[in-house]
């Protein structure tokens, strides 16, 4: 039967993607990415492999197109398992050997992987495929759709997407539905419509300003900011730079933000803009801002990580739901965010080796598990478990905390790391924790507040209700220790006095 099917497939296509480079080429974290102009053969043979996957997993699978923010000649291939996580690693081995066979050895690479994985050819194979905006990515997605074709797979080629949502839409495929609508429509409608549903629950921002200046990298992660941008109306106000009239990743976009440590070209440095970065396939996020000295802050995936996971733990703190949560990091995250992560947030730490795709396993074990790498690849992940308990609970209570997390769930991207929406994510934890830092009542407290901290240098002081005691607590900041615990003593002064006077005041230091 195998040799029947590769004759009527014309041998494989052979003679339109014969084999171009003798160097050996290995499937890895990110596929496999090289100068495009060799790549034909080896994207042929993925559109092969795709199909047996398919087959043997009897679930759709996705075959994206990119070489992410690796510069504009490069290309790449990944293929995306059914649930939207990474190509199992039995397969990658699979997929190295498929792609360095001579030509007159692809038949019995082929025949061989169909006997030792039991892949019936007679069962059907559906295929998802991608592609960023490269130059290249036409030409190579046409031979990954003539692979799919070779082996009587079936194709549905979405054209140019970012990878998180070519592993939306696998998931929800394979899902029926329940994660969501595999449509390019069903993406940016579950994002927008509970983004604005989240921060119209929150009536009062604070010192928040919905405004981002965006880099898009000249790349696809630009494209599908503008149509999301359309769909979030004026929930949040968006500025697109690097639109995609430059080079791809050149001189901007995370990777160009992260190693340089400076802004990207083309994005103008107004004084404490809150600007977002992503990379050629819009797979990671970092946010970057230049102060009144002229000096750039860099906020990376260590800190996207700790202002997640410390907001996800006090709703579950507050909703008094039994979940565990835990962040995965690897041994490249900051040192001292992983002392403030678990100490002073208390939240579980786990350490795994450099890669994604182990943060991703790991983050699978507890109930709400958050990773994010230092270059700002990084989503959460709701066990199904958790899933349906903290829906059940929205029915049975009409408590904020957990009505919350059941919102945050259809914010996240949980197939991987998205940056689209990552920063939905973090403008809607921005937001909550900025208006925390505003006092509704009692009235005059926060005019109280505001008089306290003006008579400071570099002072800053907000109070808030602890969702887990009976207590309030203070947080002071200001240019000096002395000065900081002074700010500190007052502000609870003024706590203690405006509530009535109950029990001791707290003593101010001298």
């Amino acid at each position: 039967m195998t040799s029947r099917v590769f004759a009527e497939a014309g041998n494989l296509g052979l003679e339109k993607f014969p084999r171009k480079d003798s160097e050996l080429i290995q499937y890895g974290t990110a596929g496999f990415r090289a100068k495009s102009d060799i790549l034909d053969y080896v994207i042929f043979r993925m559109g092969l492999l795709a199909v047996l996957r398919s087959k043997a997993k009897k679930a759709t699978i996705g075959l994206m197109i990119t070489a992410s923010h690796n510069p504009e000649p490069d290309n790449g291939v990944k293929l995306v398992d059914p649930h939207g996580e990474m190509l199992e690693h039995t397969w990658e081995s699979l997929a190295t050997r498929l792609a360095n066979a001579t030509d007159s050895e692809l038949e019995y690479v082929l025949a061989d992987i169909m006997k030792t994985e039991g892949i019936d050819l007679s069962k059907p194979a559906s295929v998802f495929v991608g592609r960023d905006t490269r130059a290249s990515s036409p030409r190579l997605s046409d031979a990954a759709l003539n692979g799919i074709k070779a082996l009587k797979g079936e194709a549905k080629d979405y054209g140019v997407v970012t990878t998180p949502m070519l592993h939306f839409f696998v998931t929800c495929q394979n899902t029926g539905g329940r994660y969501g609508t595999p449509t390019e429509e069903g993406y940016f409608s579950k994002l927008s419509t509970t983004f604005k549903k989240l921060q119209g629950q929150q009536t009062t921002p604070g010192n928040y300003t919905p405004n981002i200046l965006f880099d898009g990298a000249n790349g696809v992660g630009a494209i599908k900011m503008k149509q999301l941008k359309k769909c979030l109306d004026n929930s949040i106000i968006i500025e697109i730079f690097n639109e995609g009239s430059g080079e791809l990743n050149h001189k901007c976009g995370a990777d160009y933000v992260k190693v340089q440590q400076c802004a990207p070209d083309g994005v103008p440095m107004l004084v404490n803009a809150r600007c977002v970065t992503v990379d050629g396939d819009a797979d990671r996020l970092l946010y970057f801002y230049t102060d009144e000295s002229n000096v750039f802050h860099l906020l990376d995936g260590d800190r996207i990580a700790t202002l997640v996971a410390g907001y996800l733990m006090d709703l579950v703190k507050e909703s008094k739901l039994k979940i565990n949560l835990g962040l995965v990091q690897t041994a490249y995250a900051n040192g001292s965010s992983t002392d403030y992560i678990a100490n002073t947030l208390k939240v579980p730490v786990a350490c795994v080796p450099t890669g994604v795709k182990h943060l991703h396993h790991k983050a699978l074990e507890f109930d709400i598990g958050v990773y994010f790498e230092a270059n700002g690849h990084g989503t959460v992940i709701f066990s199904q478990t958790t899933s349906s308990l903290i829906k059940t609970a929205v029915a049975d209570t009409s408590g904020s905390a957990v009505t919350r997390l059941a919102d945050l769930i259809d914010v996240i991207n949980e197939t991987v790391g998205d940056a689209l929406s990552d920063m939905l994510l973090v403008e809607v934890v921005l937001r909550a924790r900025d208006a925390e830092r505003k006092c509704d009542k009692p009235p005059g407290l926060q005019d109280a507040i505001d008089s306290l901290v003006a008579r400071f240098k570099n002072g800053r002081a907000f109070v808030r209700p602890s969702g887990t005691e009976d207590i309030v607590r203070v947080y002071a900041e200001a240019d000096t220790q002395a000065n900081t615990d002074l700010l500190a003593a007052l502000v609870a002064q003024s706590v203690h006095k405006m509530a009535g006077g109950i029990g001791e005041p707290p003593a101010i230091p001298h």
